[in-house]
């Protein structure tokens, strides 16, 4: 069931914000007042990381703010931004992360790579810490780094995970927002080991040829998302969304035989859905 929120992690990744092109007042950019959003919708993702078969699966995410603090999803991960915005445009982001890895815990559409020995959901916990600037080219886009650290603590790949991102976010008008990102991710040799290498017992009961997985540079990945308010204001009301993004993988994950002969390096996702601010 948790495969559900699987491209949660861009659907609502910035704030509700206003293009000042609308004869109604525009809100005050430093406003921060509780708000919350859920979004559904459909999502099409590879089969595992590194497949060339794909799923269409049901996705969600949530994001708001309450008392100045702030949590929104990615992924199967839940953020949690301590860190209150104040009247400055440059600010802080600090606080933890908490979420779940499903990579190859189900069954699997290649016959080869489903014979391999079915993985444990990872358990990963950690934090985010980065810095936001607001007002580049209006008083509510946001352009912002952050680097997040996540390590599994549930037995299963049992290792260290660092991902620094460049998101930037801004209305085009007020109900249209474009968002953009770009990222990296670093694993660990366990990481490595656990998903992309091949036992002797298990090149036999797949067939596929023994590989030795060390960790590194894993894969990057940009995206583009759109937001469209229905009810004309991005702050509140019915919305639909879109998001695509496209990853590449690096190194020996790359080189894996459930990449390089069952697979593909290029990872494409994308998700359409409806979402509702309050």
């Amino acid at each position: 069931m948790l495969r559900t929120f699987a491209v949660a992690a861009a659907l609502l990744s910035a704030a509700p914000a206003l293009a000042q092109t609308s004869d109604e007042p525009l809100p005050d950019p430093n406003d921060q007042s509780d708000t919350f959003t859920i979004g559904a919708g459909a999502a099409y993702i590879p089969d595992y990381e590194g497949s060339d078969d794909y799923r269409i699966i049901p996705a969600v995410a949530i994001r708001g703010r309450v008392s100045g603090i702030a949590f929104f999803t990615r992924a199967t991960y839940l953020y949690v931004d301590f860190i209150k915005k104040g009247d400055s445009p440059l600010e802080l982001d600090l606080g933890p992360i908490v979420g779940a890895r499903l990579n190859r815990t189900g069954k699997i559409k290649d016959d080869f790579v489903d014979s391999l020995p079915e993985r444990d959901t990872a358990i990963e916990v950690g934090g985010f810490a980065g810095v936001t600037y607001h007002g580049l080219t209006n008083p509510y886009d946001a352009l912002s780094f952050r680097v997040d650290v996540v390590k599994d603590v549930a037995g299963a790949h049992e290792s260290t995970l660092v991902t620094p991102t460049i998101d930037f976010g801004t209305p085009l008008s007020r109900s249209f927002y474009i968002g953009l990102t770009a990222s990296a991710e670093w694993a660990g040799g366990d990481y490595a080991d656990y998903y992309y290498s091949i036992s002797p017992a298990d090149s036999l009961a797949s067939g596929l040829p023994v590989f030795d997985a060390d960790g590194g540079f894993k894969s990057w990945r940009i995206g583009l998302l759109g937001n469209y308010a229905l009810s004309g204001d991005l702050t509140h009301g019915w919305s639909i969304f879109g998001l695509g993004s496209y990853g590449k993988l690096s190194g020996d994950f790359k080189e894996s035989p459930i990449v390089d002969l069952r697979g593909s390096s290029s990872q494409w996702l994308a998700a359409l859905g409806v979402a509702y601010t309050f």
